[in-house]
């Protein structure tokens, strides 16, 4: 298919400044200014091609054109399944099935959802790598958002840091639940036995994990979770960390008895457009295998 045009954003000026300084309050990083500058890319004023040491006034249109991005040699675009709930130009939302990695690994180095993304946005000619910003385990199902260009990446990068954007979470936990309500803060780190498994340690990354029960059973419970931090197994090492590991997640403690995975479901996903900051909300309802398990 024949690609699409390159990524460009265009920016009405308010007030005279300098155009770095302008572009660095519309969100462009360093980073994504160096690949503009050296990648192929352009910065427009009215039309015109300019330095960043121009002069803007009120009233000139800034147009940046973004370099296409390529796939890096070691991702493979592979056909799939892919469930999209949302998708524009800049962003891409999807629903992920559990016992499905992210990205590849070795163990997996076939069938992500990154290969099946990867060949979704070369049959629709999109001219970019792709850059997924809410990652989730392989035993994890539910929304992933995906970034099409290194800006809007950036962009939703900056959302997450201010809290902005908010992941909740759908688990079944082991144990009977004293508190309905409640908030986990604790440090997370990697185990030193480990290069997989993290642990609550004083030395670790700030994390914070907001709880609710909505409904317990004889041997569980339902909850929701809410991330304030993003770490790697947040959820997963907290509610190990206060005895009540996930159903499933026999590398925390969880028992497999009767689900062959970690019971987590990423089930709503809140941001703000990182073009048009129009508030944005998505949801995705449990799989068949949690579901069933709330109905016994």
């Amino acid at each position: 298919m024949e690609q699409m045009n390159a990524f460009q954003l265009t920016y009405p000026v308010k007030t005279s400044m300098l155009l770095r300084d302008a572009l660095s309050g519309w969100g462009i990083s360093k980073r994504t200014l160096a690949s503009v500058k050296y990648g192929g890319g352009k910065i427009l004023v009215n039309g015109r091609e300019v330095t960043v040491r121009h002069v803007v006034e009120q009233g000139d249109a800034v147009t940046v054109i973004f370099p296409k991005e390529e796939l890096g040699g070691g991702l493979q675009a592979e056909s799939g399944p892919l469930k999209i709930i949302y998708e524009d130009e800049a962003l891409l939302i999807v629903d992920k099935p559990p016992l499905q990695n992210t990205i590849p690994s070795r163990e997996h180095p076939t069938g992500s959802l990154a290969n099946i993304v990867a060949k979704h946005f070369e049959d629709h000619g999109v001219p970019a790598t792709l850059h997924i910003a809410t990652r989730l385990d392989r035993d994890t199902s539910g929304l992933v958002c995906i970034a099409k260009n290194r800006h809007i990446h950036h962009m939703l990068s900056m959302q997450q840091k201010e809290k902005i954007m908010k992941r909740q979470y759908d688990a079944l936990a082991h144990g009977i639940f004293e508190e309905k309500q409640f908030t986990i803060t604790a440090p997370i780190g990697r185990k030193n036995s480990s290069i997989i498994e993290r642990e609550v340690r004083e030395d670790g990354q700030f994390a914070e994990t907001e709880v609710e029960v909505i409904r317990q059973f004889d041997a569980y419970a339902r909850v929701k979770l809410q991330l304030n931090t993003g770490r790697t197994h947040q959820i997963r090492v907290h509610l190990a960390h206060i005895g009540h590991p996930l159903v499933g997640d026999d590398l925390y403690g969880g028992i497999r008895d009767i689900i062959p995975r970690q019971a987590l479901h990423c089930s709503k996903l809140q941001l703000l457009h990182p073009v048009t900051e129009e508030p944005f909300a998505f949801s995705s309802p449990l799989n068949e295998d949690m579901e069933q398990l709330i109905h016994v």
